[in-house]
């Protein structure tokens, strides 16, 4: 198995993980229910190459046609990322100020209020759950401790793809779909990050409040299990 064999299989536990933590909770989310599948998801050069793997196959939508469309509109764009806000916090650094509002729009991707890559879709759309049915607000309820829950697989998922990228799924899946660069990431050489894209970096410290972390020891344990 090669490395980016080893992280995909590494990736497909972290969800299988994630997923399983989930089933356990009380989850409203249903098959059509769109309101949270916006332009502004956010996920790794790792996620973007198992979704483009899942466009590939005959029958399913055209990412770069899909993706094209967007070329110029307005979208959230990370300029930081989870592991980078970790290192900042801990050096007592200044941290960017988040985004107020989010532009609006609907995922690039979504047919029909239907995701196509829905089995392999990152986890900025896995963790995206609520409580209640949120057509309505358009807001998901969620409690404190699964955002924190949701914080560590954010972590956990920009370490297995230490070498890749972070951005928003149109620039991860724009920079994927040249074939040149795909093959660059596929090595092991991805790169200079393009537009919009910044470099992951290594999980050193976790967001966990201390109220949580006995809570949430369970789901470490199953987490540190995962190899490369």
């Amino acid at each position: 198995m090669n490395r980016l064999d080893a992280k995909l299989a590494a990736l497909d536990r972290v969800f299988r993980i994630y997923d399983q933590f989930l089933s356990s909770r009380r989850i409203a989310c249903k098959k059509g229910c769109s309101p949270c599948c916006t332009c502004n998801v956010t996920l790794t050069t790792l996620e973007g190459y198992r979704i483009l793997e899942r466009l590939s196959i005959p029958g399913t939508v055209d990412p770069v046609e899909r993706i094209s469309r967007w070329k110029g509109r307005n979208r959230f764009q990370p300029t930081v990322t989870f592991n980078m806000l970790a290192d900042l916090c801990a050096q007592g650094a200044d941290t960017p100020e988040a985004e107020s509002e989010p532009p609006p729009g609907a995922c690039p991707l979504l047919d029909r209020n239907v995701c196509p890559v829905y089995p392999v879709r990152p986890f900025g759309c896995r963790c995206m759950v609520s409580e209640t049915v949120c057509v309505a607000s358009g807001a998901a309820e969620m409690d404190e401790f699964l955002y924190s829950v949701n914080t560590v697989f954010v972590q956990v998922i920009e370490h297995l793809d230490v070498d890749g990228f972070t951005g928003n799924l149109i620039d991860v899946l724009a920079l994927l779909a040249s074939d040149t660069r795909r093959r660059d990431y596929a090595s092991g050489a991805p790169g200079p990050p393009a537009g919009g894209l910044i470099s992951n970096r290594p999980l050193k410290r976790l967001f966990i409040p201390p109220e949580h972390r006995s809570r949430i020891e369970p789901i470490l344990a199953a987490l540190r299990t995962i190899r490369l």
